[in-house]
């Protein structure tokens, strides 16, 4: 059996202010230290589970978070920033399950801990056909697309409950803390936390027969929310991005596939632009 792990950092052990999770913050380091512990019980949950192969991908802003020589070393790990399937880079057909480790709720959502999608400040709302749409389903809506069901959602509660709603009630999930606000959380101990997580995905995947690929048919209108006028005049620059209003772009895809790409390098693009000392 082969088993994708995509880890965030956000919705990871102990995790809930920027300080954590930002290269410059006063407790990255830390926050290192707890995102590979929930990735190394994801693993060890994947082998006791019937793994026979797993693979790593480091999914959090520039992708360069998790402490490989602390991971075990059965498993091979993705590295870096600038990928074009972002968070599922590395996911092919071949996988028999996806495992999503570390993730937070979408943009808006009350109570989330450091709840975004995608980039905290340039973007306001990811929309999927008018509807707001999370990193979760984002990107098991690739996984999809190739057949590959996603298995197991670790993160916080609110993350946990957003997964269930989108993916089935019956999704097995564990919540590694309870969001209070956007950057207050009552959070779980790693060793509780690692046994949690460790023991979910070990049975998620001796069940995983039953969980179906996350499917959409029809045409895709992805529309991104953004906080600039620029990034929107500058995203509009790229073929097939269309400008509907001074701050959203659109970009409708036949697939998830297909939209992703072009969704990474909006956020490239936006990324450039953030750096400026804009007021619109």
């Amino acid at each position: 059996m082969k088993v994708f792990i995509s880890v965030d950092m956000e919705g990871v052990t102990g995790v809930t202010d920027p300080e954590d999770v930002l290269p410059d913050g006063a407790d990255y380091a830390r926050g290192r230290v707890f995102m590979t512990g929930d990735a190394n019980a994801a693993i060890l949950g994947a082998y006791d589970g019937g793994a026979t192969e797993v693979l790593v991908n480091d999914s959090h802003w520039t992708m360069r978070n998790l402490l490989l020589e602390d991971l075990d070393p059965r498993a091979r790990m993705i590295k870096g920033f600038q990928k074009p399937m972002c968070m599922v880079q590395g996911l092919d057909a071949s996988f028999d399950a996806a495992v999503f480790v570390g993730y937070h709720s979408c943009a808006g959502t009350e109570g989330g801990v450091l709840n975004h999608t995608l980039l905290g400040k340039e973007v306001q709302n990811l929309l999927l056909n008018g509807e707001p749409i999370g990193e979760t389903r984002l990107n098991a809506l690739v996984a999809g697309e190739l057949g590959v069901p996603v298995a197991f959602v670790a993160g916080d509660d609110k993350v946990c409950q957003e997964a269930r709603g989108v993916l089935g009630d019956d999704l097995p999930t564990y919540a590694v803390k309870d969001g209070l606000d956007m950057l207050v959380a009552s959070c779980l101990h790693p060793v509780v936390t690692a046994q949690g997580i460790r023991e979910g995905v070990a049975d998620a995947l001796r069940n995983v027969a039953r969980r179906r690929p996350h499917v959409y048919d029809g045409e895709m209108n992805y529309t991104f929310e953004w906080n600039s006028t620029t990034i929107a005049s500058i995203c509009e620059c790229i073929p097939g991005v269309d400008k509907p209003t001074p701050r959203t772009t659109e970009y409708r895809a036949s697939s998830p596939s297909e939209a992703m790409p072009v969704i990474v390098a909006q956020l490239l693009l936006a990324l450039q632009v953030g750096q400026q000392k804009i007021y619109s």
